[in-house]
């Protein structure tokens, strides 16, 4: 485990800066939004953003990275100016690790037979993750950004990712608040009250708000692109009886990434071809932690959520601890990996800590981050 290198945080790029164009693509049965930049011959980087964003979100990103990549950045379905295609959550994230997959040999956007590194913030990091099990040969590198654990969100209690209820009780759609899901329907850029998607990005999304900068409004409009619904965002609630009263559904996004349907941490281990990994989180985590605040039994522990029966039969959810703890029986089984830690940061380094996650990202890739 590190916190990243001085040399590579200090490294400043001398290459030219990207500027991304707008491609519409046919694939998987949808059409698809995909920023594209960079020689259809560089160094291929596929990024794949996180849950309530699109691919607005990697632009920051892109004017720090140099010409010479080919990077291709699509808006996931019901997402951006992708079709508001419904989400099959019992096939886990496998329908969004599909329409990616399909990108890969989409005329116009990577050269023949390219193997991206690939880049996944968040939920785009379970599809990271699904996309190197289902295409393993594809796939030349995983930087996965303040990933979902391999076990999925909430629900689970050790290390192993044994569920805490038979049916993973407190995980899916019935997580989801639902004044927030009405504010993002509802196109809201006002800042009254914690559940406004902009204080949303500024207290979840980042740690010090200060770092979006003159791109909060933009992230923002991202996050209004979010198709809300029973098939997208968040998706179908299923009564449970056990606490807190509810368990994943079968459509929609937090239902897909529910540890009922989304568990890839056994078919990571043991996938044929093990590229290598770096994993890069923000210590100051909300979203993705052992103590996530999105997590209802850590919120339980606290008080927030009445009723909970403790933590003998429902701690916090490790996510971090699992994490490391699948990507250990990754690097045990041949594979590598890098954990970098960035003290102060939140669930968005690229946003938040560009230098160093360029850095990382350059090295991944194998492109000298100077002229």
């Amino acid at each position: 485990m590190g916190s990243g290198h001085m040399d590579r945080a200090g490294a400043v790029c001398q290459h030219a800066r990207m500027r991304s164009t707008r491609h519409t693509i046919q694939a998987n049965g949808i059409t698809q939004s995909v920023r594209v930049a960079g020689p259809p011959d560089g160094v291929p980087v596929l990024l794949v953003h996180g849950n309530v964003s699109s691919s607005a979100f990697w632009e920051p990103l892109l004017r720090r990275l140099p010409e010479t990549l080919r990077v291709v950045a699509p808006d996931l379905r019901g997402y951006g100016e992708t079709d508001i295609a419904p989400v099959d959550a019992t096939r886990g994230l496998g329908d969004f690790a599909d329409d990616v997959a399909a990108l890969l040999d989409a005329p116009g956007l990577f050269a023949s037979g390219a193997r991206p590194v690939v880049v996944g913030h968040s939920l785009g990091g379970g599809v990271a993750m699904r996309l190197l099990v289902d295409h393993p040969d594809r796939v030349a590198g995983l930087l996965l950004e303040a990933p979902v654990s391999p076990y999925g969100f909430g629900g689970t209690r050790d290390l192993d990712g044994t569920p805490t209820t038979p049916d993973f009780a407190g995980t899916g759609a019935g997580t989801a608040n639902p004044d927030f899901v009405a504010r993002l329907a509802a196109q809201d850029r006002g800042e009254d009250g914690p559940t406004s998607p902009r204080n949303v990005l500024r207290a979840a999304y980042v740690a010090d708000p200060a770092s979006l900068g003159e791109d909060e409004e933009l992230l923002l409009e991202s996050m209004l692109t979010t198709a809300t619904g029973d098939d997208n965002y968040p998706g179908t609630a299923l009564a449970s009886a056990h606490w807190p009263g509810t368990a994943a559904g079968k459509r929609g996004v937090l239902n897909a990434l529910a540890p009922a349907w989304f568990r890839v941490a056994d078919e990571l281990v043991t996938v044929p071809a093990k590229p290598p990994v770096t994993w890069v989180r923000g210590e100051a985590d909300v979203i993705v932690s052992d103590t996530s605040l999105f997590d209802l039994a850590y919120l339980g522990s606290l008080g927030a959520v009445p009723g909970w029966p403790g933590a003998a039969d429902c701690p916090p959810q490790p996510m971090v601890g699992q994490t490391r703890a699948v990507l250990d029986r990754y690097a045990a089984a041949g594979g590598t990996y890098r954990e970098v830690v960035l003290p102060g940061c939140g669930h968005s380094p690229h946003l938040e800590r560009p230098a160093e996650f360029v850095a990382e990202l350059l090295a991944l890739v194998g492109v000298p981050a100077q002229a």
